[in-house]
């Protein structure tokens, strides 16, 4: 960028007050110095811009690296399971059919394993209440204050009984 000294900062100021004059100059100082920051702000969401632009496109290249990955783990388990399964069968084909029932019988307990629970529901009421720490016979004991009370309910709670004269 441009390499600007106080001695030349300073001469521009000398010349700008003579042709522009005293009376005008702070106004046009104003004027350049609002221009400057607005510069200043256009370029740097012009920076923001592009570096979003460059971030969006490094996580759209992460995702593609993901999603064929997955896709190779998924071929290779499921080739594994057809490979598994087909072994199976052959080696049932070669033996008696208790084999294969003890071995559907273990997927079948797996499959079971793998249904979802359903969802945890606390016991107690009032779970989100906020528990104290001292103990209410405590705070009955001592004439701690259990309930939030005004101070109108309060006078009229400790007021002296009326006398009938």
């Amino acid at each position: 960028m441009i390499d600007f000294g106080f001695d030349k900062i300073a001469l521009i100021g000398a010349v700008a007050l003579m042709v522009i004059g005293p009376e005008r100059l702070p106004k046009v100082a104003r004027t350049v110095g609002h221009l400057l920051g607005k510069m200043q702000r256009y370029v740097s969401d012009v920076k923001a811009e592009v570096s979003r632009s460059i971030e969006l496109e490094e996580l759209k290249k992460m995702k593609g690296q993901f999603e064929d990955a997955a896709r190779n783990v998924e071929q290779t388990v499921s080739n594994e399971i057809h490979q598994t399964s087909s072994d199976l069968r052959n080696s049932a084909d070669g033996s008696d059919a208790s084999s294969v029932d003890a071995v559907a019988h273990d997927y079948n307990q797996y499959d079971t394993l793998l249904t979802p629970l359903p969802d945890y529901r606390n016991p107690k009421k009032h779970w989100r209440l906020k528990r104290s720490a001292m103990p209410q016979w405590y705070k009955q004991r001592h004439g701690i204050r259990g309930k939030a009370q005004s101070g109108a309910a309060r006078v009229a709670r400790f007021r002296p009984p009326r006398s009938s004269a």
